[in-house]
This record gives C-alpha cells, structure tokens and sequence, in this order.
C-alpha cells in the first residue's frame, strides 16, 4: 500500500476524540472584572474553576484558542494512580519521605478523576481496566518485573508478571517478550471529558472565553491586570494551568521551566470485531519498556485502534508522522496493514527537569504545571488543589509545591535539545534491541 493509501477518503488532521465532542468558541465581550481568572481551558483549568466556583466565586477562565482545543482533548485519555513516578524514574533523586507524599497525591488524583466523573454523572467513557507494560527486550522484562515489585510497595497496585507465552489473552502480539499488568489503570475519553467540565464549570456560574490568549498579567494595587488579546480585565487572583501550552509572553519565567514536547498520535478507521478482539482483547491500555516508547489503546467504543508514538528524532507534520508512526503499529500488529488512517494528530505534553510535577507563584500568579505525559487525572487533581489553596480549604500542603523549580539551563522556551534527546533514546533503544 503506497503511503498516500493508507489515509481514508475524510481523513482529518485533527483529534479523533473532536468527532464526539469538539472544542467549542465563545467570543462574548470579556468581563471589566473578576475575583478569580484561570488561564488555561484545560483539565486543570476547569478542575479549578468548577471548585472555585462551587465556592461561590466569581470566576473567568480564559483560553487562547478554542475551548477544549490543548493539550487535554490531544491526550491518549490514559489515567493511573502514581505508577509514572515510579516508570519516569523520579523515584531516584527524590528524599523518600517527599517521594511518599507525592505517590499518596498521586493515588488521591486517580481516585479524584473517578469520584468526580461518578458523582457528577459526567459523559467521560471512564474504563478502568488495567495497563500492560510490554518488555521490548528478554532483558528489560527483568527490569519490568522488578519495577512491578516497586509499583506494588510503594503504590499498592496490583501487579501481575506475564511472560511471552502467557500474554496472549491481554496482546495479541509476539512482538513483546512479556510484561506486567497493573490493574488500577484505565482512561476516558478525553474530548467528552472536557466537555463535561465545561458544561459542569458553566452551571455552577463559572465564565468560559475562547480566543482570548493571555499576554502579561501585572500586579497594580490589591489586584491583578490581565492583559489578553481581546481586551484587559483585573482579577483577585491569577492561576496559570497551561502546561505544554505556556506562553513565554504571559509567563516568562515559568516557560523556562516547562518544555513543550510534541506527541503524536493516529486513529484507524473502524476494524472487524474479531480482530479489535484478537488485538487488545481485554479493551486494555498498552505502553512497553522503549526509551521512545509507544502508547496504544482501543478507542472507547471499541471500534478503532489509537496509536501514539514520536516519529523520529525530528517534529513533522501530522501526516507525515502518520506514516512513520504507522509503521511502528504494524511491527507490533501486521495484521493492520490492509486498514488505513482516518485521524492524526499531535499536541504538547509539559515536560519539567526532573520529570515532576510543580505548583507554587510566579509571574504574578499561582501556577501547577509538569503532567510529564500523565496528566489526565493529576492535572485534574492540580487544578482541584490549586482553587483549595485559594480557598483556603485545603486538608494537607501539596506534595508538588516546592521551592526547587529551576529553569532549564540554556533554554528559553525553544526546546531545541529534544532532536538530541530522541537520538539518543532511540539510538540505546536500537543497541538493546541488537543484544537480545
């Protein structure tokens, strides 16, 4: 199949969760004033302003493009409890008793995303199933196992260790030599679930601007000057929860803190029962043990494969990614060669030094950023703890404000090292795969 046939006829550079729920625009005149003003639609950002304005306060939430466009509704959808702490390799430059405080943050956000869904009653797709790590190599599946044994003391999941022979009924693949399931994981879908936020935000009396990108914020008397591309307006209070999508002209010192990195991502279009059922029969989220790893799941309605991996060592266009991205699909799954491409898509994961997240003030304004590509349900949690903080109702201090954010040596914004970083990730990938 040449590689312009493997796109369907509508195929769209543009998020497959956007069909069931797309980002929404609202260009209504912006408010003279407000107690509160979150920047960011995000699922930090709606966490914030839904707890705020439960509360009482009056709050605006200002976004730079459409409602629900970021990175949350660009997401893989997938939620855990603490593992990517563990996974990311945060563990080792940590003090223990600090490294405890954030795993019980952590397990609070999964359980946070799932009392709130439940509770409100929101149309999310919440699945809790479970995740497999599939080891690349003979040798990482020993380094899986013992992983596993750490996720089960620090973090209390349920891990089970799978060999290759055994990992059929949760992969239909050989292209992994085993691997382990933790069963407290899950997802939901991304698109519906800010949705949901927004509707929810908006009945609690909460105000949603789209197109209105936030270009400085001033401290001027006992309150704040919010200066935006479609007007200025003053605020109490200011909490910035973009993430991947900071701007360096809003919040210059906290750009330099946070990289922006590209994720990419695919959809097929609609595939047999029977073989959505051989490939992830338990409907199963799904990482392996590469440096440059990738991330896979079924859609939630169980009808398509969704695919996310880094093309290369370079960012490019969604279609060109698709190709290559594609490519490594079909290492793990051959039998996806005759199915095309109906969706492909990329946004920007918040990525800080030591793999962490952070909250605390700067730039005139509260912050919590660094989901470091787990973001659904802690930046969920941040947004929450972060409305407490201005409440004052918070029950404990969060684990994640510290005094320890530095800026990223040599970067202003421009994360120009990360063709570098790639390289070298897949460059160590390739030598391990060559010594099996």
């Amino acid at each position: 199949m040449s590689d312009q046939a493997i796109f369907t006829e509508d195929f769209k550079t543009t998020p497959y969760w956007w069909e069931a729920a797309p980002p929404e625009t609202c260009r209504d005149p912006l408010p003279a004033e407000t107690e509160i003003a979150i920047v960011g639609s995000g699922f930090a950002g709606l966490n914030a302003a839904i707890e705020l304005a439960r509360h009482g306060k009056k709050v605006v939430v200002l976004e730079a493009n459409e409602l629900g466009s970021g990175g949350s509704t660009r997401t893989g959808g997938m939620i855990s409890s603490g593992q990517k702490l563990v996974v990311g390799g945060a563990i080792k430059g940590i003090p223990p008793e600090l490294f405890q405080r954030m795993i019980a943050d952590s397990i609070a956000s999964f359980a946070f995303i799932q009392d709130l869904v439940r509770e409100e009653q929101l149309d999310a797709d919440l699945f809790i199933g479970g995740r497999y790590f599939g080891a690349h190599t003979q040798k990482q599946l020993a380094g899986l196992y013992q992983m596993g044994d750490i996720l089960h003391r620090v973090t209390g999941v349920t891990v089970h260790k799978i060999d290759r022979a055994t990992q059929a009924p949760i992969i239909g693949s050989d292209f992994y030599h085993g691997g382990i399931l933790v069963d407290e994981y899950g997802g939901v879908h991304p698109g519906k679930y800010n949705r949901a936020l927004r509707d929810l935000a908006r009945k609690l009396g909460a105000q949603l601007f789209s197109h209105a990108r936030v270009t400085g914020v001033e401290t001027e008397g006992g309150s704040k000057v919010i200066y935006t591309e479609r007007g200025t307006l003053r605020a109490r209070q200011v909490i910035f929860l973009t993430n991947g999508y900071t701007d360096a002209q809003a919040s210059p010192n906290l750009a330099k803190r946070i990289v922006p990195v590209k994720s990419y991502q695919i959809a097929t279009e609609p595939l047999p029962p029977e073989l959505m059922a051989k490939l992830i029969p338990g409907g199963r989220m799904i990482t392996d043990s590469r440096r440059d790893l990738i991330y896979t799941r079924p859609s939630p309605d169980g009808t398509r494969l969704l695919f996310g991996s880094r093309p290369g060592i370079m960012d490019c266009d969604d279609k060109t990614a698709a190709i290559r991205i594609r490519q490594r699909m079909l290492a793990i799954w051959p039998e996806l060669a005759p199915y095309r491409i109906s969706h492909a898509w990329s946004g920007y994961v918040g990525m800080t030094w030591d793999k962490t997240a952070y909250a605390g003030e700067m730039d005139n304004a509260r912050f919590a950023v660094g989901c470091n590509g787990n973001g659904v349900a802690l930046m969920s949690w941040l947004g929450y703890r972060a409305a407490q903080k201005l409440l004052g109702t918070e029950p404990r201090p969060l684990s994640f404000e510290r005094n320890t954010f530095k800026p990223i040596p040599l970067y202003a914004g421009k994360p120009w090292f990360l063709p570098l970083v790639t390289g070298w990730y897949r460059f160590r990938d390739a030598v391990d795969k060559a010594r099996d």
